[in-house]
């Protein structure tokens, strides 16, 4: 194994592969299995080679540019905690979890891709996002008086169910009064 392997990136190397990930997320999403590696080059303002350098293969672009949008959603919970209320922060995660299950609908085709190829994009998908609500549920629990009988899983399950129903953009307007009927049943009490 070589030494660079496990170096940082260098600030331009970063900002391209970052910039390459966004294309491709964008040109997948929008175009499937018709985008092209040299359209998401382009579309990032970098050569070819650099995508190359980056991403050796097709699949292993889409799967980077999947597991991206995924580390961007989970990781969003303690940014949002910081600066909202804990329903104001689980209700825009919730529009951010949106906006992740509408890229992994729109490249559905190409992640398909990578698992035909033996990839395994999915693979800690739940978990992430399972423990990015449960920790959203948490402070509301603890500082809103959120019902605490609901699984994470259960959040989850519902939001993707949200998100496929609603399908397309179009839809966002349904999706976001379902959200709001899914918060107003997290902070429900049995009667």
């Amino acid at each position: 194994m070589s030494a660079t392997v496990n170096r940082p990136l260098r600030a331009d190397a970063q900002r391209n592969r970052s910039l390459l990930l966004a294309a491709a997320v964008r040109l997948f999403s929008e175009k499937g299995l018709e985008a092209t590696l040299d359209a998401i080059a382009r579309e990032a303002g970098v050569g070819i080679g650099t995508l190359y350098r980056h991403f050796p293969t097709r699949e292993s672009l889409i799967e980077a540019a999947y597991r991206n949008e995924l580390t961007t959603v989970s990781s969003a919970v303690p940014e949002l905690l910081q600066r909202l209320a804990p329903r104001a922060a689980l209700r825009a995660w919730m529009d951010l979890f949106m906006d992740y299950m509408t890229t992994k609908i729109g490249m559905a085709d190409a992640l398909h891709e990578v698992i035909a190829s033996g990839g395994t994009p999915y693979a800690e998908s739940r978990d992430l996002l399972n423990a990015a609500i449960q920790e959203l549920l948490d402070a509301a629990v603890e500082q809103d008086g959120a019902r605490s009988e609901i699984p994470a899983d259960d959040v989850l399950i519902s939001l993707a169910g949200i998100a496929l129903a609603a399908g397309e953009s179009t839809q966002r307007a349904q999706a976001g009064r379902l959200m709001d009927l899914l918060v107003e049943g997290l902070y429900a009490r049995r009667g």
